[in-house]
């Protein structure tokens, strides 16, 4: 079956290129305007991931994407939006959101971000052994659960993959091909590098709230990342 995309924007010709770029990349689409609708069609349809506008008549991205979040559902969620600046970004993944487009973009770009979403959210783990220790940090590959010193990691299995392939390569620098390899299981490189800010971005979050150190995950200008948890 194909996957089904719910496009969400007020503006109709953007709603009209969008759907069009997905049909093409075999999608089945579907669209509304704001986001009482939006989230209408949420409740009665099953949906494989949304396009969400920031800017919308009725509620914004942030505010629908966080009440999708607190009906427990884990949809992936790209954010679409001219507003550029590191504030709106934080503010988005924050919210929720997998990942996050600026304004203009290429609609072929984006069907191909939202494939990789739906890949690493959907395939399996990589790597075959069962459990990973580093120090503190406990991660059992299978279930993609993981612990910081007894305490459960609350994770999303995009923010999983990453710390996986980064803990199963400890100290080592990983660069932004090898960890979309590992992580995405895509070679693609469209978006490649903002796809992985937001990842580590949102698992810095995690790894803080259960006291671990943020900085463990360390970049490494111009190279990558590593781990360094031991």
């Amino acid at each position: 079956m194909k996957p089904t995309v719910l496009v969400v924007d007020d503006e109709p010709q953007m709603v009209s290129i969008v759907t069009f770029a997905f049909e093409t990349n075999d999608f089945d689409a579907m669209s509304a305007t704001n986001g009482h609708q939006a989230w209408e069609l949420l409740q009665h349809h099953a949906v494989d991931i949304v396009i969400l506008d920031v800017m919308l008549p009725d509620m914004t991205g942030f505010e629908l994407t966080q009440r999708i979040r607190a009906g427990g559902d884990d949809v992936p969620i790209i954010l679409l939006t001219a507003l550029a600046n590191e504030k709106d970004r934080i503010r988005g993944l924050e919210a929720g959101a997998d990942d996050y487009v600026s304004k203009p973009f290429s609609p072929r770009e984006l069907a191909l971000r939202a494939q990789a979403v739906l890949r690493r959210t959907m395939g399996g783990t990589q790597g075959a052994d069962d459990v990973v220790v580093c120090g503190q940090l406990r991660l059992e590959l299978r279930s993609e659960r993981a612990w910081w010193n007894g305490q459960r990691i609350d994770l999303g299995a995009t923010e999983f993959r990453v710390l996986a392939t980064l803990a199963e390569h400890e100290g080592e620098i990983v660069g932004p091909k090898q960890l979309l390899n590992e992580a995405w299981a895509t070679s693609a490189t469209v978006g490649g590098r903002e796809m992985i800010k937001t990842a580590v971005y949102r698992l810095r979050k995690h790894l803080e709230q259960v006291g671990g150190d943020p900085a463990m995950v360390n970049a490494v200008r111009g190279k990558g990342y590593r781990l360094v948890a031991s």
